[in-house]
Order: C-alpha cells, then sequence, then structure tokens
C-alpha cells in the first residue's frame, strides 16, 4: 500500500484545497505536487500573488497557509501503478473530520479534480461553501492554463467570509 501525506493546515486555516492522492513523483519527493509538469503551484502563484516557484517547499507551505489555505487529500492510502487517478484501487479514505476539529475558520474545501470532487457533496452538505477545480495534473492537458485559471481564482474570489 502507498501512503499519502499530511494535511498541511493550522487553526488559521479557511480554504482546503484537496486532492485525490499524491502522483508517484510527489510521493517520492514527500511533497505536495512535485511533479515539474503539475500546474499547482503556477497556478497558485496566479491566484494568491505569491512567487511560489522562485521559492523552496517549505516556504511555499508557510506563504500557502498565510494566505489561510491549506492542502489534503481525500485518499489516505491505496495501491495504484503510476499515477493516475484511475489506476488507484483499495483506496482507503482519509478521516476528513480532522479538518472539522482542526480547522475552526474552515468555510470553503476546493477540490482538484473530480476524483477527489467525489467528496464534495458531503461538505456542501455540512455547510462549506464548495468548489470542484479542474485538476491541475499534467493528465488534465485538454483544458488551456488560461481556462484552468479561470476557475481556480473562485477559490479566494470572492473570499468566503
Amino acid at each position: 500500500m502507498l501512503v499519502g501525506l499530511p494535511p498541511v493546515v493550522d487553526e488559521r486555516t479557511r480554504i482546503v484545497i484537496l486532492g485525490s492522492f499524491p502522483g508517484a513523483a510527489s510521493l517520492a519527493a514527500q511533497q505536495y505536487y512535485a511533479h515539474p509538469r503539475n500546474q499547482f503551484w503556477r497556478l497558485m502563484s496566479a491566484v494568491t500573488g505569491e512567487p511560489f516557484a522562485d521559492t523552496g517547499y517549505d516556504e511555499r507551505l508557510v506563504r500557502l497557509l498565510a494566505h489561510r489555505i491549506g492542502l489534503w487529500d481525500t485518499v489516505a492510502a491505496c495501491k495504484r501503478e503510476g499515477s493516475l487517478d484511475t489506476a488507484i484501487r483499495q483506496a482507503q479514505a482519509n478521516e476528513l473530520s480532522i479538518l472539522e476539529r482542526h480547522c475552526p475558520h474552515l468555510v470553503r474545501v476546493c477540490f482538484n479534480g473530480k476524483t477527489s470532487g467525489k467528496s464534495e457533496q458531503r461538505f456542501r452538505t455540512a455547510g462549506f461553501d464548495t468548489l470542484v477545480l479542474p485538476s491541475s495534473s499534467p493528465a488534465n492537458a485538454q483544458m488551456s492554463f488560461d481556462n484552468k485559471l479561470s476557475i481556480w481564482k473562485k477559490i479566494v474570489d470572492p473570499a468566503p467570509g
């Protein structure tokens, strides 16, 4: 079984972005969105105005949390060959109620792609503002960066609360 990464959240987190499960490059590096062609950090730079590409991973997380944005995944562990969500087998879900307990100011839950978006209704029913985003993965090449960005900007605009 492959095991995912821990949540990147704190008590000030107001927005969390949930992926499905880290790809092979991210697991090897033990970093969210480590694949060089994944557009996550580029999208977040455009959304927040932070130059994430110019910083190391630890600093990226600090800056993301400063914007009150956290990261995690919907899958805690699974079997998978490669990095595609369609190859995920025997998925074990993360205990997403952890977010409710550790992030008392959480108001918006965003989902990076359709696989993580399968959890959207649970959060919406619980009263959270939700947003399913087009995947930042290099596998989602049919959508241009600009088209993705127009939707990703909704993460913070309008800002919840």
